[in-house]
């Protein structure tokens, strides 16, 4: 009876795993349209981990945070020094990180809407403890959702050079 029941189960489990071997080397599947013929290709969609180095078109990526907060600097910033000594502009595309290193560029897209921007480091900060990232006003500006808000939840990831 105990043999019966060990075959029974090594059966079942040999069909599950070749069935999933069969599903992720599927051929392409082709779906007749009203008009014409289109190949749809269904690639393995493989789960990305975040300590992981990937690309995105082009750009060499490597995931930093998941909802971050991220402000933009006032207007009374404007040309003042930043803290690796060049002159801090509104209208350039740079950022304030606690701890990336000066020159780190870094991608920051919006989470509400998915748009992005790629900004560099040139200053320490935010000193509040809540936020992550302080963008320049054009590059907030860019990617907000809402030109009246003051802060958003951002996804950072530093491009690898």
């Amino acid at each position: 009876m105990r043999n019966k029941k060990n075959i029974l189960f090594a059966t079942i489990a040999l069909i599950f795993i070749s069935s999933l071997t069969y599903s992720q080397t599927k051929p392409a599947v082709e779906s007749k349209n009203n008009q014409d013929t289109a190949k749809i290709i269904r690639p393995n969609i493989l789960a990305i981990p975040t300590d992981s180095v990937f690309t995105d078109k082009g750009l060499v990526l490597k995931p930093y945070k998941k909802n971050a907060h991220a402000s933009y600097y006032s207007d009374k910033f404007n040309g003042r020094r930043t803290a690796n000594g060049s002159r801090f502009n509104n209208n350039k595309y740079t950022a304030a990180h606690k701890k990336l290193p000066f020159g780190t560029r870094v991608k920051v897209t919006n989470e509400a809407n998915g748009k992005f921007v790629i900004v560099k480091i040139t200053d320490r900060g935010p000193f509040v403890k809540t936020r992550e990232i302080d963008l320049s006003k054009r590059a907030f500006m860019e990617i907000t959702k809402n030109k009246g808000a003051g802060a958003m939840k951002v996804t950072i990831e530093t491009i690898i050079e």
